[in-house]
């Protein structure tokens, strides 16, 4: 494997071993950072590149740790200092001031008691002895170096009171007040929209420039990895399996999980929509519009109420055997327009389901409920830990199918998840299972296992891959494409990832507060967009 072994390293680990009750979950790997050098380490969730990460400033708890990570650099330790043998009290001066860390969630990283400025100032006075007055108006000014707009406001925000991407640039400000050698940047652009993850990701790259440290990124992203790495090395089942230049290990990966990797972007796989012959859509919407009363600002408020618009006058159908794609940043209204398409939440405007009016809360639309499955986000979340499998995929049974016996909603439900790829002779007593002895990927089979078993017409599609590793991400949209097809099914797709736009949909509506900006055939709105903000969306995703 491939290492930067010409180049004074800053950082080099060596047999690192990390272990939880005995049981090794990072086996005895191997890398090094030189200074001022960008290393990515890549891996699924599980792989134990975040441990890998949190083990080198020894902040995993209850964890046994064995191996070498030696920093050098110091004029007073020319030989170099073990980060893992060195004394907490040592390790303390080194975390902040010359090794920093970022996280993947800012909201939860940041202390949600103390405002954005004070827990700069924190770090300053800790370790540069800056005086409080001194401190506030260093940080003023590292907010302001990180693009944060009005930052002597901002510095007086708590964390709840800015955006995420406002939250994630605070973070960086604090990781770089002490201007480290080396930032440890845990997945930091994830939890963000597409757009401001490409803002967070240029912002760190002028800021390394800048300052010349080294950044070990930990990531799952690979076009991410492939616009900030010099370096990679991957991750798997906590061993390292391939390392190098990132251009070399693109174009000609070694080990087969590098390969899987690489190959693990969604695949178009589109079949053409049939004439119908007259049928109408599957779903139609006139004019929908969702709002919501808000309180007014200042005294207004005690006797009137505003008015928040969610949606504005949406037009849109979905004809049988079609795709339309929904595209937006976090706030856009894309969530808000499948939940009252599926008729959970109040709106304005006409919605018509094969054909039919659709209304909320109208007992005689059970049999239209029947034509429009939901599948979610997380299927954590939407499957009842409680529930069996049995129970989980054949409820939709008992409220449509009640005539069933027994037997025939448990044909049915092996017969669904058979579809999906979960067979009995794979989990022996599936049906008597419950979510948490399934992997997120199957989790995620189990809920499109439940949507199926009534034998919809159109799937509402919420995020459905945005929660799932991307070799699984691939395997899910690969079994939504064939179900397509056999079935005929039409999708409604709610997602920020242009990518799976463009693997699954055959229409696309771009959204940004509330409004449709643009609509069209996913090729012609994709590779060719007209709106300023569809072409800012097309860039961010690296498509271009």
């Amino acid at each position: 494997m491939s290492q930067n072994k010409h180049l004074q390293p800053l950082l080099d680990v060596k047999e690192l071993r990390v272990a939880f009750g005995g049981k090794e979950v990072v086996h005895g790997i191997d890398f090094r950072i030189a200074a001022g050098e960008k290393l990515a380490l890549v891996g699924e969730s599980g792989s134990g590149k975040t441990v890998t990460a949190l083990s080198l400033l020894r902040l995993v708890q209850n964890a046994d740790v064995a191996g070498a990570a030696t920093l050098f650099g110091s004029a007073d330790a020319p030989s170099g200092r073990d980060l893992l043998s060195i004394p907490e009290r040592e390790l303390r001066g080194i975390r902040g001031k010359e090794i920093a860390m970022i996280f993947q969630e800012p909201m939860t990283a940041l202390n949600a008691l103390y405002t954005v400025g004070d827990q700069i100032a924190e770090v300053l006075e800790l370790h540069e002895g800056l005086s409080a007055r001194a401190a506030q108006a260093a940080a003023v000014q590292l907010l302001a170096d990180t693009g944060i707009p009005e930052p002597a406001r901002r510095a007086r925000a708590f964390p709840h009171q800015l955006s995420g991407g406002q939250r994630q640039r605070a973070m960086i400000a604090m990781a770089l007040a002490c201007k480290p050698r080396l930032l440890l940047a845990d997945e930091p652009t994830t939890a963000l929209d597409v757009t401001v993850r490409a803002q967070i990701l240029e912002l760190l790259a002028d800021l390394q420039r800048k300052h010349g440290m080294a950044v070990l990124l930990i990531t799952h992203d690979l076009n991410l990895v492939r616009r900030f790495a010099d370096r990679i090395a991957v991750m798997e089942d906590g061993q390292v399996v391939e390392q190098g230049a990132v251009a070399a290990v693109f174009e000609a990966p070694q080990h087969a999980y590098t390969r899987k990797l690489i190959d693990s972007h969604p695949q178009r796989d589109v079949i053409a929509v049939p004439a119908g012959a007259g049928a109408p859509p599957v779903l139609e919407a006139t004019g929908l519009r969702v709002s919501y009363p808000v309180p007014r600002p200042g005294f207004a408020g005690w006797f009137r109420k505003g008015e928040f618009i969610a949606v504005q006058n949406a037009d849109f159908r979905i004809a049988p055997g079609e795709t339309l794609g929904v595209v937006g940043e976090s706030g856009s209204g894309k969530s808000t327009l499948a939940l009252a398409a599926l008729g959970l939440l109040k709106h304005q405007g006409a919605l018509k389901v094969d054909g039919r009016g659709w209304a909320v809360d109208r007992s005689s639309d059970l049999a239209l409920r029947r034509v429009m499955q939901v599948v979610f986000q997380d299927p954590f979340s939407s499957l009842s830990p409680r529930m069996t499998v049995e129970q989980i995929v054949g409820e939709g049974l008992r409220v449509h199918a009640p005539e069933l016996d027994t037997a025939q909603r448990r044909a049915r439900a092996l017969a669904a998840l058979a579809d999906v790829g979960l067979g009995e002779a794979q989990f022996p007593s599936l049906l008597d299972r419950y979510p948490h002895e399934f992997s997120g990927g199957q989790r995620q089979r189990l809920a499109i296992a439940r949507a199926l078993i009534v034998d919809p017409q159109l799937l509402v599609l919420d995020e459905p891959t945005s929660a799932l590793d991307v070799t699984i991400q691939k395997q899910v949209l690969g079994l939504l494409q064939r179900l397509q097809r056999e079935r005929g099914l039409s999708y409604l797709l709610i997602t920020h990832d242009v990518e799976v736009i463009r693997a699954m949909a055959h229409q696309v509506i771009v959204m940004k507060d509330g409004a449709i900006l643009e609509a069209g055939a996913v090729e012609r709105v994709l590779d060719a967009p007209e709106h300023p903000y569809t072409k800012k969306l097309v860039a961010a995703a690296l498509l271009e």
